[in-house]
Protein backbone atom coordinates (compact mmCIF):
# COMPACT_ATOMS: atom_id res chain seq x y z
CA UNK A 1 0.00 0.00 0.00
CA UNK A 2 1.10 3.36 -0.63
CA UNK A 3 1.80 6.00 1.57
CA UNK A 4 -0.73 8.18 0.18
CA UNK A 5 -3.01 5.05 0.74
CA UNK A 6 -2.53 4.77 4.25
CA UNK A 7 -3.09 8.42 4.79
CA UNK A 8 -6.77 7.84 3.21
CA UNK A 9 -7.04 4.86 5.50
CA UNK A 10 -6.12 6.50 8.38
CA UNK A 11 -8.19 9.77 7.18
CA UNK A 12 -11.41 7.40 6.80
CA UNK A 13 -10.77 5.93 10.30
CA UNK A 14 -10.85 9.00 11.89
CA UNK A 15 -13.93 10.31 10.59
CA UNK A 16 -15.77 7.24 12.17
CA UNK A 17 -13.92 4.88 14.15
CA UNK A 18 -17.08 2.59 14.43
CA UNK A 19 -16.54 1.37 10.68
CA UNK A 20 -16.13 -1.95 10.11
CA UNK A 21 -13.15 -3.24 7.58
CA UNK A 22 -15.26 -4.10 4.91
CA UNK A 23 -16.88 -0.85 4.91
CA UNK A 24 -13.99 0.98 4.86
CA UNK A 25 -12.59 -1.31 1.94
CA UNK A 26 -15.79 -0.36 0.11
CA UNK A 27 -15.88 3.59 0.81
CA UNK A 28 -11.83 3.49 -0.42
CA UNK A 29 -12.94 1.88 -3.68
CA UNK A 30 -15.80 4.31 -4.18
CA UNK A 31 -14.80 7.75 -2.82
CA UNK A 32 -10.68 7.01 -4.49
CA UNK A 33 -10.57 4.56 -7.28
CA UNK A 34 -8.07 2.33 -4.37
CA UNK A 35 -8.20 -1.24 -5.18
CA UNK A 36 -7.90 -2.44 -1.80
CA UNK A 37 -9.03 -6.11 -0.06
CA UNK A 38 -10.52 -6.38 3.37
CA UNK A 39 -7.78 -8.32 4.20
CA UNK A 40 -5.31 -5.70 3.43
CA UNK A 41 -7.11 -2.86 5.23
CA UNK A 42 -6.95 -5.41 8.48
CA UNK A 43 -3.33 -5.15 8.53
CA UNK A 44 -2.68 -1.69 7.69
CA UNK A 45 -4.82 -0.26 10.58
CA UNK A 46 -3.22 -3.13 13.24
CA UNK A 47 -0.16 -1.57 11.80
CA UNK A 48 -1.24 2.13 12.56
CA UNK A 49 -2.06 0.96 16.06
CA UNK A 50 -6.18 0.15 15.16
CA UNK A 51 -7.50 -2.66 17.09
CA UNK A 52 -11.00 -3.48 17.35
CA UNK A 53 -12.14 -3.56 21.18
CA UNK A 54 -15.47 -4.28 22.50
CA UNK A 55 -17.38 -2.67 25.46
CA UNK A 56 -17.29 -4.26 28.46
CA UNK A 57 -20.60 -5.34 30.33
CA UNK A 58 -21.33 -3.93 33.12
CA UNK A 59 -23.98 -4.27 35.46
Amino acid sequence: MTERGQHMLKRTVHRNLQLFAESIAKDLQTSCGLQISTTTVHRELHGMGFHGQAAASKP
